[in-house]
């Protein structure tokens, strides 16, 4: 099992090094086919790793049950690039600071993951970040319920990953889980960290 209380940053870096391919929500399901031609909307989320703690921890957000998009699922801080975003990283910063108070300076960016598009028709681009000065999240309410942290190594252990389906559109579909205690981590979010897990097994 990788020990990734013995210099994160480094291993997180190695990560990034290494090559991968855009991931869908629909990976496990290789019998959907989606329309062409397909017209997503470029967002960007911040996978946070806070090195404050006892041992490294992923900032997550559990989003309100009032959104219009993903109601009470967990999910990192993001959301749709705007216009004056000039990148991704820009983007997820803003988002963010918008949802849950961290100030835009206050992350390291380590670099970012190949994208991930989700069934809603948005296109993520996951953004990597570390945190090495304390901070107090203070989550907006229209778009955050509570906001939590998990253990990296839970996160970056690829046995604690099920795949589980449900109904959607007629159809059977599988996704990524990665339950942590009262969290049901699942689908976009879960897999964009197990695409992390493998890339740090690698």
């Amino acid at each position: 099992m990788l020990d990734l209380t013995r210099d994160p940053v480094a291993q997180l870096r190695m990560a990034l090094e290494r090559p991968g391919q855009a991931s869908s929500d629909f990976d496990l399901n290789p019998e959907f086919r989606l329309k062409e031609p397909r017209l997503l909307r470029p967002a960007g989320v911040l996978i946070t790793v806070n090195l404050t703690t006892e041992v490294p921890k992923v900032v997550l957000t559990k989003r309100s049950s009032a959104l219009k998009n993903h109601p009470g699922q967990i999910a990192f801080p993001g959301g749709k690039r705007e216009e004056f975003d000039i990148d991704a990283a820009a983007n997820a910063l803003r988002e963010a600071e918008e949802e849950i108070g961290l100030p835009r300076a206050l992350p390291r960016i380590l670099g970012t993951l190949p994208t991930h598009e989700t069934v809603t028709g948005f296109e993520v681009t996951p953004v990597l970040a570390v945190l090495e000065d304390h901070f107090a999240p203070v989550a907006d309410p229209s778009e955050v319920a509570e906001v939590f942290e998990v253990p990296l190594t839970h996160l970056m252990d690829p046995d604690n990953y099920l795949i589980e389906s449900r109904i959607w559109r007629g159809m059977r579909r599988h996704y990524f889980t990665v339950p942590y205690g009262p969290y049901y981590i699942w689908g976009a979010t879960a897999r964009m960290l197990r695409q992390l897990a493998a890339r740090l097994e690698a």
